[in-house]
């Protein structure tokens, strides 16, 4: 939770249950209007509570105090959080006394865990619901043949068929379970764009799994590999809606679950049973009365005795299109009245503040510069031609006078990027017909291998985004995805040499 208070110049008694508002998704649309109104400097709210919606894209000068009271371990959040306070005010406490600070209030010792200014990482995105549901019917695939090894292989299993005559559906046996859950997967690998940057840094790994023998045996390493490499990649294949994936996904567990004998299945019985009873409330729907004689049975102690892998899979395919008909239900309100207990006051000095500002400094100016046109020091540039001393003053001036950037942008940029003409470059990237130019004699020597092009076309890339480049990276992923051991792999020394040559050549033309 955040709280933000700026300098009251209007006395609190006269604001009766406005001076303090609490600004939350639950607000609906008049949170916009409450945001709006603590942005302007002589109106109420003067103090706002929020969670998740002020820590970003809100700019009020007059901020002097936050209060921080939840645990923050993203350095990046805690930066922007920062950068409430950290916006200058002229004249804020009276005529020339302009605001040179603001106040922390921290009840989770955040302050002390980032003035050690630790090295930590930005937490792993969570595995979205697309990978989850890949691996999941991976794994059904794995244990069905598993038990497809033992004595008796895949043993067919009683019958059972609903909805009314005419329209009468058989559950599909183990071998059709098996055979439609590898097809789908097999389905998504194939509906992968090699051309896509995303799957292009997978790409071996791609071209393995599109062929038929790699399907042949799955075993742990081929497993890991598909999860961890395929699994994330974005497939054309299309997999329904939120709430089928979903529903999907607890069918997945629950045959795996009884595949295996897992002391999850009556954890995973109760959602489905829970489901079941939601839909036979909405059976005047016309698609959920059709399968009304399905759901009746599925909440019986009877069939759940004779529950099988076919069966579930059945009530996963008659069933997963129903689920986005089942109403929201309304969650328990639940209170709490613990005792708070504040400490003794700690000054912390922290290091870097601003660094949330630089940020955002980078982001307009890319987004002005990009909006240029005609501009010969930018076209010089964007062109990878080498710039003067001149230039660079004139691209300094440009930003200066354009209200984007202060003398100490302009000093940190050019620190941060070795050169300011480096670092206009890296928001304004490279030409590509340029680029593609510059390194064309490496490919046009005879016949250029399949490596040797794929190889030079990521060098291109990314030369063409980021403006310039470290000659190491050619030791790192995408490259190393092509050539494992680095460029020596697809070309000559001299061609490496002459490779590494040309790639500080462009990089260094942006400095003069």
């Amino acid at each position: 939770m955040l709280f933000i208070s700026k300098l009251a110049l209007t006395r609190p008694i006269r604001l009766a249950g406005h001076f303090a508002r609490v600004v939350t998704y639950e607000s609906g649309a008049y949170a916009q209007t409450l945001i709006d109104d603590f942005s302007k400097k002589d109106k109420a709210p003067h103090i706002a509570i929020s969670v998740d919606m002020l820590d970003t894209g809100i700019d009020v000068p007059e901020v002097v105090n936050l209060v921080f009271f939840k645990q923050i371990r993203s350095k990046t959040k805690f930066w922007q959080m920062m950068g409430r306070g950290t916006r200058l005010c002229p004249d804020l406490f009276g005529p020339g006394q302009d605001k040179e600070c603001f106040r922390v209030f921290d009840y989770c010792q955040n302050l002390e865990f980032f003035g050690a200014n630790p090295e930590i990482k930005e937490a792993s995105a969570a595995k979205s619901l697309s990978a989850r549901l890949f691996a999941a019917r991976l794994d059904l695939v794995r244990a069905l043949d598993e038990k497809d090894g033992k004595a008796g292989g895949f043993a067919a299993p009683e019958q059972q068929t609903y909805g009314a005559p005419g329209n009468r559906v058989d559950p599909p046996s183990l071998e059709e379970v098996r055979i439609s859950a590898l097809g789908f997967l097999r389905e998504t690998v194939a509906g992968l764009n090699l051309e896509n940057f995303i799957v292009r840094q997978k790409r071996r790994t791609v071209e393995k799994y599109q062929a038929d023998p790699a399907w042949n045996d799955i075993d742990d390493e081929a497993r890991d590999e598909l999860v961890s490499d395929i699994a994330p990649l974005p497939s054309s294949r299309e997999l329904g809606t939120e709430e089928a994936k979903r529903f999907d996904l607890l069918m997945f567990q629950l045959e795996l679950a009884l595949l295996k004998g897992s002391k999850r299945f009556d954890t995973l019985k109760k959602q489905l049973l829970e489901i079941a009873s939601a839909l036979e409330d909405q059976t005047a729907i016309p698609g959920i009365a059709a399968q009304a004689a399905l759901i009746e049975e599925i909440q019986t102690s009877e069939w759940w005795e004779g529950v099988s892998v076919p069966l579930l899979e059945l009530v996963r395919l008659r069933l997963r299109n129903l689920i986005q008909h089942i109403e929201k239900s309304r969650r328990a309100i639940v209170y709490s009245n613990f005792a708070d207990e504040i400490g003794t006051g700690e000054e912390i000095d922290l290091p870097q503040v601003g660094g949330a500002d630089f940020a955002r400094f980078k982001a307009k100016a890319r987004h002005f510069l990009r909006g240029l046109s005609g501009n010969q020091v930018l076209d010089k540039l964007h062109q990878g031609k080498p710039l003067t001393a001149y230039d660079l003053t004139e691209l300094e001036r440009l930003l200066l006078e354009a209200g984007i950037a202060g003398p100490q942008d302009i000093e940190r940029a050019r620190e941060a990027s070795r050169g300011f003409g480096r670092f206009v470059r890296s928001l304004v990237g490279l030409d590509r017909s340029a680029v593609s130019e510059a390194f064309g004699e490496f490919l046009s020597h005879g016949a250029a291998t399949h490596q040797q092009i794929e190889f030079i076309g990521l060098v291109i890339e990314h030369m063409t985004e980021a403006g310039s480049m470290d000659p190491a990276l050619l030791y790192e992923a995408p490259f190393t995805d092509i050539a494992p051991t680095g460029p020596e792999q697809v070309f000559d020394e001299g061609r490496v040499a002459a490779l590494i040559a040309r790639i500080r050549e462009i990089s260094e033309s942006a400095s003069a």
